[in-house]
């Protein structure tokens, strides 16, 4: 009789060990898909903002014409990379717009008319706002990824990654050259 009660318990605790176990990753795994999702909400919201501020400058500086091209094909770019899941991608069309940006800025930098407008300043403030909101939503999915990462190569959490369907993620990185100010000519 004790035995038969020694066995039910084990047995439950094996059961309770592998559903935590399960639940555990799973949990993680949803977690990394949010916070990828969070990172897709501020591109969209950057890619939302740039017509507006594409057309206040395009008012004033009609000639730059390849520039504001530039830009409405990074934001096409990161519009599909959004649609998307792999990490990769979003940062390359994120890289590829934010040295779009950047040349519009600089360009806008150079029209002191336009500089002072009160549309292109709330447009280069909510700008930077969603710098600062992307950057977080960045820095949440690297957070989130290094978790699941971190579960799944240690003990005993490793034994449930191949029953949950989970795997490593890879962390969101700036492709190369964003260290670098863009470069304007005129």
């Amino acid at each position: 009789m004790i035995g038969i009660i020694i066995a039910v318990v084990v047995v439950l605790a094996l059961l309770a060990f592998f559903v935590t176990g399960f639940n555990k990753l799973r949990s993680q795994n949803v977690s990394v898909d949010e916070a990828l999702g969070g990172i897709d909400v501020q591109l969209t919201r950057r890619a939302d903002l740039i017509p507006n501020l594409v057309n206040t400058v395009k008012g004033y500086a009609a000639h730059e014409a390849g520039v504001l091209e530039a830009v409405t094909a990074a934001r096409a770019g990161v519009q599909k990379a959004a649609q998307g899941s792999s990490v990769a991608d979003k940062a390359a069309a994120e890289g590829v717009l934010n040295q779009a940006l950047g040349r519009l800025i600089a360009v806008a930098e150079s029209y002191p008319d336009l500089k002072a407008s009160a549309n292109f300043q709330q447009l280069q403030a909510e700008l930077s706002d969603t710098e600062n909101k992307l950057s977080f939503a960045r820095q949440y999915y690297n957070d989130a990824a290094a978790s699941l990462n971190t579960s799944i190569a240690t003990l005993p959490w490793a034994f449930f990654a191949g029953v949950t369907g989970v795997s490593k993620r890879d962390f969101y990185q700036a492709p190369a050259g964003q260290d670098a100010p863009p470069t304007v000519q005129f």
